[in-house]
């Protein structure tokens, strides 16, 4: 079983995002973790996946490049990636 937390902004992102890790839990990737008790969750947000949806298939592709390298979401990378623009 996994379930999914659908989150608006990066503050609820970073609180689901500590709150589910709390006391045991262990990160994965592109958003995923398991709580202290070993259920899987995801914690997102929609931006992310209209990001990953976009009509513009290279911006699509730099969103996805740019989650795959995440443990814990981060909307502004992610976006910058998108526009094509380097955090570095």
């Amino acid at each position: 079983m996994s379930l999914m937390v659908e989150c608006q902004d990066q503050a609820e992102i970073d609180y689901y995002w500590d709150a589910l890790l709390a006391a045991g839990g262990t990160e994965s990737r592109c958003g995923w973790l398991k709580d202290r008790f070993g259920v899987s969750w995801q914690v997102v947000s929609p931006r992310l996946g209209e990001l990953l949806r976009s009509t513009d298939a290279d911006q699509a592709q730099r969103a996805f490049d740019a989650m795959m390298t995440m443990a814990k979401i981060d909307l502004a990378v992610i976006e910058a990636a998108a526009k094509g623009a380097s955090n570095e």
